[in-house]
Formats: structure tokens, C-alpha cells, sequence
């Protein structure tokens, strides 16, 4: 997705929002209603002039009954007094039209433009029998909330089927604003234009597939109505980050840098292990120590000279519930963050030391962060035991982990990852990770961040316990929970999206994009 702005930052909203900042900048600032309309269908209709210069000699323009239509209205009179050739497709009836849309409607007749009401479906196929050389797809705007069905369902396909440049107004018809899910079927844009702010629907997926580029335009909101809103959603992009690294002095030391105590592996997955420790150090860390099940141990130690590691009692492999938390209390001085779960495996023992790690481990001044088969043993004893932690908690689950910490199914977590991680955040008191393409954050204050970086290279082994250990090393160089997830979340992304563009978006390893963090933190501080 190629983004363009016209005015703000990426500041995310969500469908109530938008619809707060309409009301408040017309009832209480004045604003007229019909100003933001022209302004808006103006720039959707300078918008395709500019993008598709070539794409304009039979621009039809789809539209719906309410202001999304009417703003789509204005940008085809806009095309007109441009001197282009421009038909409209009302799926309705102009009667049907209230307010800015029927003056929106009305102004567009006057200038010239020919509307066709399809108010029903032989109407709408026989509307939309010629193919256009460009669209502008104005039937539904931030608002819609259910399936998409009869004549607007048809005349998406239909457009769909066009194949020709699509410039939606606001958001791609059959988009959820809130949560990028596709409501039955959506619009296919090659363009949207949105208005003040970006919206979650745009940059989360599926919906983002169908956002094709997009141009965020200002159209006169009134500031203020902005501020008051306060709008807690963020899609995360280099500038947002750099204020979080800092050059370190020359008399720097390995103290200052903190200290992450990694408790994960079991037989077999001591890789998880490494890969997580490796992550904290390459990362920042200043100093990394594994705590690991002794059978395994030596396995770790020989892995990474630079890492230091305590053999921890097991039992077939994996801690030893019973015994392990004495062993680890001893290791607790010292260390400023707990990086818990990769590798772990799912056991009693598990079940009994997560719960350990939470009434007793958990510090005010050391953050804890809950990972893999530790997120897994978490949702089997209930993820409400977090409220018990005295400490700061970070979860990053992906999907799966999620739906079992959240008791539903994982459909129900990818059609709303931004709801999912929320929800999850609520309950535990803890900042939440959902991870996948466009990862979420959430924290317990209601902030919600969603992540620019990363390629569908990363869909690789060990690239979970990487972002631990990345994250880990975040949290324990003095982070707010909430930054530590947003900076290394991004840097994960960054680091996988420069080792694609090195040797190639397939193929690549969790090792390699660790091996790529120094450069990657290098270039992010520039």
C-alpha cells in the first residue's frame, strides 16, 4: 500500500469516531456540512485526474443513498466542469436522497450530468452494461455494518468485474471501517481518498487488500473537534519510533543496557531458545541469561558463546514444576524483564510454573512477557490469573493463542484482530500483541497501534521467538510496555523487510533477520 497525505498523521479511527467528528465540527464549530461534502467529492475527483489521467475519457460513478453517494455526486460534477465525460448509477431512487445528497444529486444534474436510477436489478444490469474506463465507488462509506446483499452486492461484482481504475470515496465499498473485514464482498480500488484521518479498515486485512493506494486529504475538520475526540489509534511508520532510540554515551557499560532472564526450550525445541536469546542481545541487551531445563542446557550453552545459561530440574524434558521455582527465584536478582514461553511445551509442570511466574515472579520494576506454549498453559488455568501480577505483563499471541485465551475461535480473532486484541488487553490488564500481517497492539489505557512492516517471507519457524526477544530486550532497556511492543514489533517487520530486499522475499530464516537487527537499529536512528 502506497500511502499519501494531505494534512494529518496517520492517526487511525474508527466508524464512531468519524461520525463525532462530523457532528462536532458542524454543531459546535460551525462548519457547514455541504463545505466538507464539496471538499471531500472535489478531491476524490482531483484525485483520479491525477492518478489515472489517462483512465478518463468515461468515468461512471456508482452511488449510494446516503452522503458517501453524495460526495460522490460532487466529484463527478467536479469532473465535469473539467471538461470530462462523466455518468452516474444511483442504486435507488433519487427521491430516495436526503439532505447534502439530494443537493449533491441535484447540482450534478444541473452541471450537466446524466443519472440513472437503478432501483431495481434489471434496472442496475442494464445500467451497467457498458464498461467504463474508470470508476468512482461511492455506494458505501464508513457506516456499514452488515453483509452487503441484493443490488449493491450485484453492483460491486459488476464494477469488480470491469477490471478498469477504481477510486473509491472514503473506503472501499463492503470494507468494515473498524475491523478491515469484508461484509460479503467488497470494491476492489486501485485509489481511496479519505478524509482527516485514515481508518482501521484501511490498513488492517482483508480490507487493506481492497484499499489499494491511499490519499488521506484534508477537508476543513475543525481542529479542535479532533482534539476532543482523542482518537487512540495509530498505524505505525518510522517517524512514530525514532524518538524511541537514542544514541548511547561513549563511557556506555553492559548494565545500563538491561538484563532479560529468558525461562523457555524443552527436549527438542532448544532453538526456541536460542533464537529468542539471540534476538535480546542482537537487539541491545546487555546481558542475556537462559534458564532452561537441564537436559537441554548444554545444548543452549554450546549455541551462543555470548550467552549465559543455568540448568533448571526437569522432568522428561521440561521444567519441572514442582522444583523449578526454587531455581529460579535465585536467578530473579538482577534481571529486569522475564521472557517466559518459547518452546516450553504444554504441561502440568507448565500450567504450574506460569502460575508461579505470575503471584511470585511478577515485579513492579520487572516486566514479564508471555510468549508460545507459556500463552498456551496461560489460557488453560485462565488468562484472568494476570490481574494477579504485580508487574507489567506483555502477550503475544498469535491467532490461535489468542482464541484459546479468549475462548473463541480463530475466525472470530482474524475477522477482528483490532476488537480481539482490545478485548484481550481488558481482561488481563496486560499490553497485547496479535500478531499476523499488520500486527496489532493494545494496551489496558485503550490505545491501539497497528504495524506497517514485515512480508509474507516471515511466515517461517522461529520468527515468534525472535519478536520475544526483540521485545524482551525493549522492555528491559527501560521501556513503557506499550513503546517496547510498538518499537520492536516495527523493528521485526524492518529488519525481515530489508534481508527480503537483500536476497529475496522467500527463503529467508529467523536467523537471518536476527542477524540483520544492528544495521536495521542503525538505520532506524537515522
Amino acid at each position: 500500500m502506497v500511502i499519501f497525505f494531505e494534512g494529518y498523521t496517520m492517526i487511525l479511527l474508527n466508524a464512531a469516531e468519524s461520525r463525532e467528528l462530523d457532528r462536532i465540527s458542524q454543531e459546535k464549530y460551525q462548519i457547514p456540512s455541504y463545505s466538507l461534502m464539496t471538499r471531500a467529492g472535489e478531491a476524490v475527483g482531483d484525485a483520479l485526474v491525477e492518478r489515472f489521467s489517462d483512465a478518463t475519457p468515461d468515468v461512471l460513478v456508482v452511488v449510494g443513498k446516503g452522503n458517501n453517494g453524495g460526495d460522490g455526486f460532487v466529484a463527478g460534477r467536479r469532473l465535469i466542469q473539467d471538461g470530462f465525460a462523466v455518468r452516474a448509477v444511483l442504486l435507488g431512487r433519487a427521491t430516495d436522497l436526503k439532505g447534502d445528497a439530494a443537493r449533491a444529486h441535484a447540482e450534478f444534474r444541473a452541471s450537466g450530468g446524466n443519472v440513472i436510477e437503478a432501483s431495481e436489478e434489471s434496472n442496475l444490469e442494464a445500467a451497467l452494461v457498458k464498461r467504463p474506463t474508470a470508476v468512482i465507488d461511492a455506494i458505501f462509506g464508513t457506516g456499514l455494518n452488515a453483509e452487503v446483499k441484493d443490488r449493491p452486492r450485484r453492483a460491486i461484482e459488476i464494477v469488480n468485474s470491469f477490471a478498469v481504475p477504481t477510486v473509491a470515496v472514503d473506503i472501499a465499498s463492503g470494507v468494515n471501517s473498524d475491523t478491515g473485514a469484508i461484509m460479503g464482498v467488497a470494491i476492489r480500488a486501485s485509489l481511496t481518498v479519505t478524509f482527516g484521518f485514515a481508518k482501521f479498515g484501511h490498513v488492517s486485512y482483508p480490507g487493506a487488500g481492497q484499499t489499494g493506494e491511499l490519499r488521506i486529504v484534508d477537508i476543513g475538520f475543525a481542529p479542535r473537534a479532533i482534539e476532543e475526540i482523542a482518537p487512540r489509534g495509530r498505524f505505525l511508520e518510522r517517524a512514530d519510533l525514532q524518538h524511541l532510540l537514542h544514541p548511547r554515551p561513549e563511557n556506555s557499560h553492559k548494565g545500563m543496557y538491561g538484563h532479560p532472564l529468558v525461562i523457555a526450550g524443552s527436549r527438542g525445541k532448544s532453538g526456541a531458545v536460542l533464537l529468542a536469546s539471540r534476538a535480546a542481545l542482537r537487539a541491545g541487551a546487555g546481558l542475556v541469561t537462559a534458564a532452561v531445563p537441564e537436559s537441554v542446557q548444554p545444548i543452549v550453552a554450546a549455541g551462543q558463546a555470548e550467552l549465559m545459561t543455568e540448568p533448571i530440574a526437569d522432568r522428561d524434558g521440561h521444567f519441572d514444576g514442582a522444583h523449578a521455582p526454587d531455581a529460579l527465584k535465585m536467578l530473579l536478582e538482577g534481571k529486569n524483564v522475564l521472557i517466559v514461553g518459547p518452546g516450553i511445551g504444554l504441561t502440568d509442570d507448565t500450567k504450574r510454573l506460569i502460575e508461579w511466574l505470575i503471584s511470585d515472579a511478577s515485579e513492579r520494576d520487572r516486566a514479564m512477557l508471555i510468549d508460545a506454549d507459556g500463552l498456551n498453559a496461560l489460557a488453560a488455568i485462565g488468562c484472568e490469573a494476570l490481574k494477579r501480577a504485580r508487574g507489567p505483563v506483555v502477550l503475544t499471541p498469535h491467532p490461535g493463542e489468542a482464541s484459546r485465551l479468549l475462548g473463541v475461535k480463530t475466525t472470530a480473532i482474524n475477522d477482528d484482530r483490532i476488537s480481539a486484541a482490545r478485548n484481550l488487553a481488558e481482561r488481563t490488564g496486560s499490553t497485547v500483541l496479535i500478531k499476523g500481517s499488520r500486527s496489532v497492539i493494545a494496551s489496558p489505557d485503550g490505545d491501539v497501534y497497528v504495524n506497517s512492516t514485515g512480508n509474507p517471507g516471515m511466515s517461517t519457524p522461529g520468527m515468534g521467538d525472535a519478536l520475544s526477544g526483540i521485545v524482551g530486550a525493549m522492555l528491559g532497556q527501560h521501556m513503557r510496555p506499550l513503546d517496547a511492543l510498538a518499537l520492536g514489533v516495527f523493528l521485526h517487520g524492518y529488519a525481515a523487510d530489508r534481508v527480503a530486499q537483500r536476497i529475496g522475499r522467500i527463503g529467508y530464516i529467523a536467523g537471518d533477520l536476527i542477524d540483520e537487527l544492528p544495521a536495521a537499529l542503525e538505520a532506524l536512528s537515522k
